[in-house]
């Protein structure tokens, strides 16, 4: 066999959602920190993400992440988040991934009954406990970087004229939460083309009237996920479709989201410090969330969430590129 690299990787998922999990092959990425080293990925080796996430070696919907060692004396492994859609500051399910691939291959000491990693993305330190029996994760409670929730009842106007009222919410990833019915749509996955549609338009104009940049670093920025809620949805209990730019739905309930959600919950009022919160997904997976406590984010009013949900390895591989393939960086249909 003849190949350009080899890149070495143990596949997951989260809640349905997948984490391609890369162990070696891709070498140290340069950068004092996590978040500096994701800025070099994205301009330097972004092709490394593409080759692994698109076809024909990934999927529309593709998701992964990238082990590096750490920055930071805390931590056990550094985390580079990869999706079809870019290169992420932080990522829920991956992390959920992240640490059962870790204890499940032996990769850190692995404790009976919980086994605690700690793992430096770009966002900041993640800490996740691993719940083990008899060797394997039964479950993983990440304790997340700091949420809050930037902007209740804001309206907006689309190009097609539909006035429209979001919450905007940060855990992680920058969400727009918003009853999916403000938009005349069921909450269907037979109407799953005209929902991505929807969170696709609104997505766009809120990054082009007002983008949503975090207090303490410029590097994470934008609006590229819509949290659309179900008719039925509660404070304890809340059922969503969420969209994800450049046009995809999130299988698992979303770890960033949940957090964001809560936050936002949290600055309506409605969802008190230590109380658990369900979030469910498009499929009918679940993650449980609880809010730690209240923090700052340099000047603003943030929450420190919490996320449990349950991953499983799907498989073991290691990827290639023939010199003669004609497509070195996979391809979007």
């Amino acid at each position: 066999m003849r190949s350009r690299l080899v890149l070495h990787a143990v596949d997951s998922h989260t809640e349905g959602m997948p984490t391609r999990v890369i162990t070696g092959g891709v070498g140290v990425i340069p950068g004092e920190t996590m978040s500096a080293r994701r800025i070099h990925f994205m301009e330097h080796l972004d092709h490394l993400r593409t080759l692994l996430m698109r076809e024909p070696r990934g999927h529309a919907s593709m998701s992964g992440a990238i082990l590096q060692p750490p920055t930071r004396p805390d931590a056990d492994y550094g985390v580079l988040f990869i999706e079809v859609s870019g290169c992420l500051p932080m990522c829920g399910h991956g992390t959920i991934g992240v640490a059962t691939v870790l204890v499940e291959t032996g990769m850190v000491p692995v404790v009976e009954p919980v086994t605690t990693v700690r793992l430096d993305t770009p966002a900041g330190l993640v800490t996740a406990q691993v719940h083990v029996e008899d060797g394997a994760a039964t479950a993983v409670t990440l304790a997340n970087v700091p949420a809050y929730c930037a902007a209740v009842d804001r309206k907006i106007t689309l190009p097609n004229g539909r006035s429209v009222t979001y919450d905007l919410a940060y855990g992680g990833n920058f969400y727009a939460i918003l009853p999916l019915e403000q938009f005349d749509l069921p909450f269907d996955r037979e109407r799953k083309t005209e929902i991505l549609a929807a969170g696709l338009e609104l997505m766009a104009a809120i990054n082009a009237e007002d983008e949503p940049v975090h207090p303490l670093d410029p590097t994470v920025r934008g609006c590229h996920h819509v949290q659309f809620l179900a008719p039925d949805a509660t404070t304890e209990h809340s059922r969503h479709a969420m969209v994800i730019h450049p046009g995809w739905f999130d299988r698992s309930p979303c770890g960033t989201g949940t957090c964001a959600r809560m936050a936002q919950l949290h600055a309506r009022g409605q969802l008190e410090i230590g109380s658990e919160f369900v979030n469910e997904s498009f499929i009918g997976t679940r993650f449980t969330g609880r809010l730690l406590g209240e923090t700052t984010i340099g000047e603003v009013r943030g929450v420190l969430p919490s996320v449990t949900g349950r991953a499983w390895i799907t498989g073991t591989a290691q990827y290639m590129l023939d010199p003669t393939d004609p497509f070195p960086a996979g391809f979007l249909l």
